[in-house]
């Protein structure tokens, strides 16, 4: 595997942690984009899989996992658990087919291998990143360090995605002191439906993130 073997449709979804809506955003992220959806590594299966969901919401197709691991947890334990060891030379990015919205796992520096993380394979694949953050307490701290490791390890970071309830001054804040570009804000969505999921994105500045014409 090259060291930058960039798709040129593919971009990244991360977050600055678990649980934070990333599933949710890259759905309505495909919907927009009209992207295929792939998560390299699903661990936890107890329930929908992150690929059901974002199928079930976007109405865009998914590619098949590399791994499906049974439990729910960082990926490297999952796999663990399971006898085996991810083989990161099993998680190239699918060539062609269009717009390629790839999700990670938690947040930036997930460990894939005892050895290997979720960085690691970013920088790899060289696409450009969308870091999902919190809008709640705490966010300035956990995006500046995320935004930090991604730079650091060379990656492209297109902006920052915010779930949650509207914090204009926090928001503006990590684009100042962190030189990010905001790409919107999602809410909480109390009945959460493909329609409401797509107005919901009619508000996000997504042309940095389209291909050429």
């Amino acid at each position: 595997m090259s060291l930058h073997e960039a798709e040129p449709n593919a971009i990244v979804v991360t977050g600055t942690d678990t649980g934070i809506g990333k599933t949710v955003f890259s759905a309505g992220l495909c919907a927009a984009l009209g992207a295929r959806y792939w998560k390299p590594v699903q661990a936890g299966l107890d329930g929908a899989t992150d690929a059901q969901v974002v199928a079930d919401l976007s109405g865009c197709p998914v590619l098949p996992e590399a791994y499906r691991l049974e439990m729910p947890a960082s990926p490297h334990l999952a796999a663990e658990d399971m006898g085996i060891e991810i083989d990161p030379d099993r998680l190239s990015l699918p060539r062609g087919g269009g717009p390629l919205v790839v999700e990670g796992a938690g947040g930036v520096m997930v460990p894939l291998t005892r050895r290997f993380s979720y960085l690691d394979l970013f920088a790899r694949w060289g696409a450009p990143v969308v870091l999902v953050a919190r809008t709640s307490l705490g966010t300035i701290n956990h995006t500046a360090l995320s935004l930090a490791a991604l730079r650091g390890a060379g990656c492209r970071v297109a902006g920052v995605a915010f779930v949650g309830a509207p914090e204009p001054a926090v928001e503006q804040s990590i684009v100042e002191i962190c030189g990010v570009r905001r790409l919107g804000r999602l809410d909480h969505l109390p009945a959460l439906s493909r329609g409401a999921l797509a107005r919901a994105f009619e508000g996000f500045d997504l042309d940095v993130l389209r291909g050429p014409a």
